[in-house]
Parts: structure tokens; C-alpha cells; sequence
């Protein structure tokens, strides 16, 4: 008798989770719809079909209504999912990054735009600012710095060759797994990556497998595309790498180091509206003369404006003068902001906003 109540409370939760299921596919092909009308009311209306601003309130609104209920990552990552499906239903989006696939760079596209975006691998971080200002894709996702190893300065110095401007950042935890065909260590005669990411994991390496024979390959892409075809190699990749390419984690977390974030720079040709958790990054030059540069850090200084990264890189066309990018708290739309940048534009040769977008999280 208890088991046949069982068998019918079992039947009836499932048709509760079957038409569970069908309000859902509902509530959600509805939801793509009515996106597509505001992409059409935006287009009518001369606005960007990117609204970053709204997307982070959303998903914030959706957090705090959910109060713990749902787990709350999983929940977050369903609903990026949901938002960045139904930016299609406005527009459908191409955004080149620095490949090749299954790179960290990958992973920012995918975390940043949603698996529906039509992703381009390029070559270079110039490939990608060229596409992006010829308007052959809408966006490009390229790295600008690593916690453990600096500025990547190829990006820095494209913005004073590409009129682009920062739509947006997002942050990457950089954790090195150990891939291959089986998933035994004893299988392994090989260890394939890229140069970093060897100089990375060197340490586990000569801890763990110290007769195996190391090489550097173009990067940890290519050395998972062949793990996955020759079963004595092992490839240094990401977590991307191994859904990509079928493989089996031998080990994970073999980075010496850990903490080691990459940022990422999402460009494009506009600047997002205010969220209140903004940044500014902008680049600047000033004369030759004592003083300077001080009395441009004063003025953010005295406006009570936090800047988070400043760094020189030598102007190009023009030996020993330097240019200065920095990044502030804050949107160029605020009133404070857009005071202490009309101060520091009266103290420098050459001042220009390279965008004010929401801040990333950092892990």
C-alpha cells in the first residue's frame, strides 16, 4: 500500500515538473519576442542595442527576489544564459577574440556574450581591433592584463591606432589542467602547451612527472587538438579545452601559483550608460616639464577619485615622449568625473576617453 502511494506521488511531481517545464518554454519563447520589439523601439529610436547597464540591474533584481532560495551561481549563470540568447532576438552579434578556440580568451567571449554569440578566433589583439573599427564583427574581446605577469601591452598600444572605444571588462581565473585521452598519468609520454603556460606549471611538473618529455607548441589549444589525437600526449589547457576536445582531466589546479586572473576588454564602438559601478579608462599626454604628471594626479585626488591602474607606454611616431592610460572609479557621466577631466585636460597636451563601462567582478 505504501508503495503503490509512493509510485503516485512520484507520477504526479513529474507532471508537476512536465508542465513546470512547458510554462517555462513558454514564459521564455515569449520573453525572446518581446526583446526583439525593444530592438526595433531602440532602432526607431537611434539607441544602442547593447544595454550593459539594465542587464546588471536585472540580474541583480533576479538575485535579490531569488533571497537564497535557488542556488544562487547556478541561478546567475541560467539567467546570463537567458539575456545573452535573447540580445540575438535584436541582434545578431559577432565578436572576434585572440584565439585560437578553447583559450581563456574563449572562455571571456563565452562568460561575457552567452553561447549563442557567433564567435571569430583571430591571430593577433590587432586582428581583432581591425575587425572591430572595419564593423565586419560588433565587438572583440582581447586581454590587457594578467596579475601575475603585467600589461599586455600590444592592447594598450592599439587604442592610439584604432578609434575604439571600452564597452566593458570581465576577469578570468587562469587554472591550468592536466588533459589528455584517458585520464591516466602512466599514459602520458608527452606534455604539450604554450610557452606561458609551461613557465606556469613548471614547478608541478618537475614534482610530478619528471621524466616526462616537455615541448612548447603555438598554444593550448593546439596541444589539446592533439592530445585528442595521439593518446601518449598529455596538453597544459583549459577547462574549455577539455569539453572541446573530448578529453579527460589527469589532473587540475597544476598552476605553481594561484590567484593568477587575467582581464579581459570587451571594444566596440560605443560607451555604455551609468550603472553607479562604473570605470573609466582613458589615456592621456602632458608636457615636458617638472611637475606634470604630479598635477594630474592631484586633481583626481583632490576630487576624492579612486584610479585602480596607470601606466606609460612610449608614443610611437614621437621618440621619448611617453603616453599615460589610466583607469578611474566611475563613469564620464557623472558629475564629478566629467568636472576633474575638464581640470586635467587644461593640464595636458592630449586627453581622450577610451570608455566609461560597468566594472567587472574580480574573482
Amino acid at each position: 500500500m505504501e508503495e503503490e502511494r509512493v509510485h503516485k506521488r512520484l507520477k504526479e511531481l513529474r507532471e508537476e515538473i512536465d508542465t513546470l517545464d512547458r510554462q517555462i518554454l513558454k514564459a521564455l519563447k515569449r520573453r525572446y519576442q518581446i526583446v526583439g520589439e525593444v530592438g526595433q523601439l531602440k532602432r526607431l529610436m537611434g539607441r544602442t542595442i547593447l544595454d550593459l547597464g539594465r542587464e546588471k540591474k536585472l540580474l541583480e533584481r533576479i538575485l535579490q527576489e531569488n533571497a537564497g532560495e535557488f542556488p544562487e551561481d547556478s541561478l546567475k549563470a541560467i539567467f546570463l544564459e537567458i539575456i545573452h540568447t535573447c540580445r540575438q532576438a535584436q541582434e545578431y552579434q559577432k565578436v572576434a577574440y585572440l584565439g585560437p578556440e578553447a583559450t581563456f580568451s574563449h572562455m571571456a567571449a563565452i562568460k561575457f556574450f552567452g553561447h549563442a554569440t557567433d564567435f571569430i578566433p583571430l591571430e593577433s589583439v590587432l586582428d581583432v581591433f581591425e575587425e572591430v573599427e572595419t564593423r565586419r564583427v560588433h565587438f572583440g574581446v582581447v586581454p590587457v592584463e594578467n596579475s601575475i605577469e603585467g600589461t599586455v601591452s600590444t592592447t594598450l598600444d592599439a587604442f592610439s591606432d584604432y578609434k575604439l572605444n571600452i564597452c566593458g571588462e570581465i576577469f578570468i581565473p587562469i587554472t591550468h589542467q592536466l588533459l589528455n585521452q584517458t585520464g591516466k598519468r602512466e599514459d602520458i609520454k608527452k606534455v604539450l602547451s604554450h610557452p606561458h603556460a609551461l613557465a606556469q606549471c613548471r614547478r608541478w611538473l618537475r614534482k610530478n612527472l619528471p621524466s616526462v618529455t616537455v615541448e612548447e607548441v603555438s598554444s593550448t589549444a593546439f596541444a589539446a587538438r592533439w592530445a585528442a589525437v595521439d593518446p601518449n600526449v598529455a596538453a597544459i589547457a583549459s577547462p574549455l579545452a577539455a569539453r572541446s576536445y573530448h578529453l579527460q582531466v589527469v589532473a587540475s589546479h597544476i598552476e605553481d601559483f594561484r590567484g593568477n586572473v587575467t582581464r579581459f576588454l570587451i571594444i566596440g564602438r560605443h560607451i555604455p550608460s551609468p550603472t553607479g559601478q562604473d570605470k573609466t579608462s582613458l589615456f592621456f599626454s602632458i608636457s615636458n616639464r617638472p611637475g606634470a604628471l604630479f598635477e594630474v594626479l592631484s586633481c583626481f585626488a583632490r576630487h576624492g577619485i579612486n584610479l585602480t591602474k596607470i601606466e606609460s607606454r612610449p608614443a610611437k611616431k614621437e621618440p621619448w615622449r611617453y603616453l599615460f592610460f589610466l583607469d578611474l572609479e566611475g563613469h564620464i557621466a557623472d558629475p564629478i568625473v566629467k568636472r576633474c577631466l575638464e581640470e586635467v585636460q587644461k593640464i595636458c597636451v592630449h586627453l581622450e576617453c577610451l570608455g566609461s563601462y560597468p566594472a567587472g567582478q574580480t574573482p
